[in-house]
């Protein structure tokens, strides 16, 4: 066996789809507080103030929506923290070891951990919090741990064993997760010690305790006075839940908000606006997950690799992601970005050229009749459905000047804006032509992205399922998965990407990034490098 402080690798997820459509078991908080706080705290704290669009939600850390996963980091700490570039660090575990066979992974856990309500944190009940979210497997399929936990042992007061059914190398990845295998102290669990049911109290081990909240309007953290680690530098955060964007950066502007960050939280415009603004620092992340097109090869008419490289070449990805989102997201070449583990490779993109996919589409056999505008083929005209979030102005943008330059080859786009949930729906049912998709970001990728490329049932295996190297391409990820080589695993990857690359099946547009805008009372600010965690313990406030 062999010590692991920090393996880099990545984690494995059968669909980050399904996070937003989990729904987690309480309404209101337990243990709450009062909810007439003085939202400012008192004159003597160091305190900010941010935004949220929605409720933090039941702060169960087995649980997924309503609870919000920045707020359950704040309360409840994993046993492995995901770091910059993937490396992995000791969090409640401050070291490991991993068998061989890579089947049974023995955690060394970290002594004098104590809960928010000073109880010990200790194996007993490491292996409670294992034992409750494993008790409901079904709801955390998505995860692939949970596919291949077989047993969970305590081996003395701080040593847990965990031991599986099969090899899997993003276990550690898994575990560094917001989400679900966090750790609830003895005093949250109801009798039964299902917590699918709820908590009793929000009680963890993590830097923060939730002193106040009430529903839909404001929650405030406090430092937990039981902290183990480096106490965060300011005292308290306050939430005000503002779910209107425009009212958000109006309070920012008032001087009632310091800090709004997240993605999507603030128009693209509003915050260009508010980064010309010498009052305020802005800052954006680098990229946390890709906007790609899913060109659907089971369509006969796609399932042509000319066809969808040709799609791929004909529009103006780079005028087109400046014009639409003034130049904060940057043109993507490949599917995942470089700053994942595993995915430093180099693949050549796939250029702009009109011209190129003129002639592609001719030797495919879809040709413009005389005084035509659209291609036909055996009678059949080349047209497809383009669906897209409605409500997302960005994908609205981007498929109108997709449409438009499309139309210019000979091809018809007829564009379907939907629910956001309706569309995941036509996604998972395969019932859709062109789809704007994402990847998970850290830590949940590559691997979480190569499972749903090799796993039916989520929409982007069968987006590929015409392309003739399929089978070879999923073999390739089962072997990837299982995997204990790292130079193997390495090779894997870069193959797995090359033939996606080549396919044009996805096709990258743009990396998204995450943005924040603050006052300046505000320093040391940094995004988190897993895209769920919060940021808020390495803050410092400047007094005026």
């Amino acid at each position: 066996m062999f010590t692991h402080h920090c393996k880099t690798a990545t984690l494995f997820v059968a669909s980050f789809l399904l996070l937003f459509v989990i729904v987690g078991c309480s309404s209101t908080e337990s243990g709450a507080g009062s909810s007439n706080v003085a939202l400012n705290g008192s004159s003597q704290a160091k305190s900010i103030t941010i935004s949220w669009p929605r409720d933090i939600g039941t702060m169960n850390p087995h649980t997924y929506n309503p609870s919000q996963l920045f707020a359950q980091s704040m309360l409840y700490e994993p046993l492995v923290s995901y770091q910059e570039n993937g490396k992995l660090e000791p969090a409640l575990a401050e070291s490991w070891t991993i068998s061989d066979d890579g089947k049974t992974y023995t955690f060394k856990l970290r002594e004098g951990v104590k809960f928010s309500d000073g109880t010990d944190f200790n194996a007993e009940i490491v292996k409670k919090n294992f034992d409750a979210v494993m008790k409901h497997k079904d709801t955390h399929s998505w995860l692939g741990i949970v596919k291949v936990i077989d047993k969970t042992e305590v081996v003395d007061d701080h040593t847990f064993r965990l031991t599986l059914t099969e090899p899997y190398y993003p276990v550690l990845q898994d575990l560094s997760l917001v989400r679900p295998f966090r750790f609830l102290g003895e005093a949250g669990f109801p009798d039964n010690g299902d917590t699918s049911e709820g908590v009793k109290e929000a009680v963890g081990t993590g830097p923060w305790t939730l002193a106040e909240y009430k529903q839909d309007e404001y929650a405030v953290f406090k430092r937990n006075p039981n902290y183990w680690g480096t106490a965060p530098a300011i005292d308290e955060v306050t939430v005000k839940i503002i779910p209107d964007a425009e009212t958000r950066v109006a309070a920012f502007e008032k001087g009632d908000l310091d800090l709004i960050y997240g993605e999507g939280v603030i128009s693209l415009d509003a915050f260009n606006q508010l980064r010309e603004n010498e009052a305020y620092t802005t800052q954006m992340s680098d990229p946390v997950g890709t906007r790609s097109l899913l060109l659907n090869s089971s369509n006969p008419k796609l399932a042509d690799v000319r066809v969808r490289m040709a799609l791929h070449q004909g529009f103006n990805k780079q005028a087109m992601v400046e014009g639409v989102t003034s130049g904060l997201e940057e043109p993507a070449d490949s599917v995942l970005s470089k700053n994942y583990p595993y995915t430093n490779v180099n693949l050549e993109p796939i250029q702009y050229d009109m011209q190129k996919s003129m002639t592609l589409l001719d030797e495919a056999g879809w040709k413009l009749p005389a005084g035509g505008t659209v291609r036909e083929k055996d009678g059949q005209l080349l047209e497809f459905e383009m669906i897209f979030d409605k409500t997302d102005p960005i994908q609205k943008s981007m498929a109108e000047t997709i449409q438009a330059e499309w139309s210019q080859l000979g091809v018809k786009v007829n564009l379907t804006g939907l629910e956001l949930t309706v569309q995941i729906k036509r996604l998972k049912a395969n019932d859709f032509d062109l789809y704007f998709w994402y990847n998970y970001g850290a830590p949940y990728d590559p691997h979480s992205f190569v499972n749903v490329v090799a796993s039916p049932g989520f929409g982007v295996s069968e987006t590929l399922s015409a392309i003739p190297m399929k089978k070879e391409l999923d073999g390739m990820i089962r072997e990837v998965l299982s995997s204990t080589d790292e130079t193997k695993r390495q090779e894997l990857y870069g193959s797995i990407l090359q033939i996606l690359q080549e396919q044009s099946a996805i096709v990258p547009i743009s990396y998204i990034k995450k943005t924040a805008v603050y006052q300046k009372k505000i320093s040391q600010f940094v995004f988190p490098a897993n895209r769920d965690e919060n940021p808020f313990s390495g803050i410092e406030t400047i007094t005026p």
